[in-house]
């Protein structure tokens, strides 16, 4: 598993921290990568103070180009990219009847081919090795649906449905592709909502409680390792029960 290098989109707070932290701790070298860079760099050196080795780089999954940037800086610094933890996402929420073109864009963008432009930087190198891991974070929304979210919920089964056909398409090449679907998460997404609707959230979970990003972090760790070898074309749920 040593001198393996994870990309993980999204890097700079949340769930995708919490991956970088997680993989780097189980000895993974890490790459963060998010739209900003001031937080990447502060989460970097701490992993480097634990005695990681973790690097920042500046990537907007809306816009091709800065992906193909980004993901090729990586390459200079630390070679092949051996898994791909596609985390970023945003919401620009609203109903479906009054929802503006550039909000449907946008996150189907960030969410859907942003993730999809990722994947193609990665799978030259693991094709050639013949081994690879990519792990997209759907959510929970993406399986049942949730009204006011109509482009985030498409974005996110619609990554659901990219898993499941490149997980068929280079699964030949010992590469896996799955999904971890979380539930009701306790990060800066969740954060804006009303005490109220969270407390909706938590009585609908069976387990309870609001997930954290280190809940999916493990699962996505599980799936990255060597004992998920024959997993390909899954969606982990972590959602406490919510959805089942």
């Amino acid at each position: 598993m040593s001198g393996r290098t994870a990309l993980i989109t999204g890097a700079s707070r949340g769930i995708g921290k919490a991956c970088a932290e997680s993989l780097a701790a189980a000895g993974y070298r890490v790459v963060l990568a998010a739209r900003s860079t001031d937080k990447l760099e502060e989460t970097a050196a701490s992993l480097r103070d634990r005695g990681g080795e973790a690097f920042a780089i500046q990537v907007d999954l809306a816009s091709q180009e800065s992906i193909a940037n980004g993901f090729s800086k990586a390459a200079k610094e630390f070679g092949r990219i051996d898994i791909l933890v596609n985390n970023a996402g945003i919401t620009k929420d609203g109903l479906a009847v009054r929802m503006k073109q550039v909000d449907w864009d946008m996150v189907l963008q960030t969410n859907l081919s942003g993730p999809f432009y990722a994947v193609q930087q990665v799978l030259p190198g693991m094709m050639r090795e013949r081994w690879g891991r990519i792990v997209n974070i759907s959510s929970v929304v993406g399986e049942m649906g949730n009204p006011g979210q109509a482009n985030y919920v498409a974005s996110k089964a619609g990554l659901i449905g990219l898993t499941k056909s490149l997980a068929r398409e280079i699964g030949s090449r010992n590469i896996t592709v799955n999904a971890v679907a979380p539930g009701f998460v306790g990060t800066d997404m969740t954060h804006g909502l009303t005490d109220e609707l969270k407390q909706k959230m938590i009585d609908e979970t069976p387990l309870k409680r609001m997930g954290t990003p280190e809940d999916v972090a493990g699962a996505v760790k599980f799936l990255v390792s060597d004992e998920a070898a024959f997993i390909t074309g899954h969606v982990l749920d972590v959602n406490g029960g919510i959805y089942m």
